[in-house]
């Protein structure tokens, strides 16, 4: 019975106590309550003004990054510019190159003057654009790749497998890694 006794007269204490308790909590909310309501002026400018550096802070790092973003454009435009400086001369020089070709085909006379003075000319001309990265297309006996070529003609051919370069008309040119011209071609049917 004692042990009856003793849970009880817990019970009756706890239930006492609770209220209590209960009663404290309520005043500290009420407490918590007044003192936002009560804010100051100053309080409430610092957080406007915490929110404003905050702004200014994140509109700084955007400026930053698209000024970041703008630097490397411009020197990726510039790495280009070097690199392909020369497209617009040598694309004016490959017909003077086609003239040369023709003129040293039409030659009849191998060992004459003339003939060697104008393959000087073609070979040195040749040579100085290579040096800026100019080099003619090989595509004879290869694969037709329409990134390259341009197909003029069509022949069947016994023994050859479709798409087969058979005969280059017109020398194509790259500048680096960019067509200049494509080159002209007859391909097997």
């Amino acid at each position: 019975m004692s042990k009856n006794k003793n849970r009880k007269e817990v019970k009756e204490e706890t239930k006492e106590e609770i209220p209590e308790e209960v009663e404290e909590v309520k005043e500290e909310t009420e407490a918590e309550a007044e003192a936002v309501e009560k804010t100051d002026p100053k309080d409430e400018e610092i957080a406007d003004l915490k929110k404003e550096v905050e702004r200014l802070k994140n509109a700084y790092a955007k400026a930053y990054a698209d000024t970041e973003n703008l630097k490397k454009r411009l020197e990726q435009e510039a790495a280009n510019t070097r690199k392909y400086r020369i497209q617009s001369f040598a694309t004016e020089m490959l017909p003077v190159i086609d003239n040369l070709e023709r003129a040293l085909d039409a030659a009849e006379d191998k060992e004459e003057g003339f003939y060697k003075g104008v393959r000087m000319i073609y070979d040195q001309l040749l040579a100085s654009l290579k040096k800026e990265g100019v080099e003619e297309i090989d595509c004879l006996g290869k694969q037709f790749d329409p990134n390259f070529q341009q197909s003029i003609m069509m022949e069947k051919k016994e023994g050859e497998k479709p798409g087969i370069v058979l005969e280059v008309l017109q020398k194509g040119y790259m500048l680096k890694d960019r067509v200049l011209r494509a080159a002209m071609v007859k391909i097997s049917e």
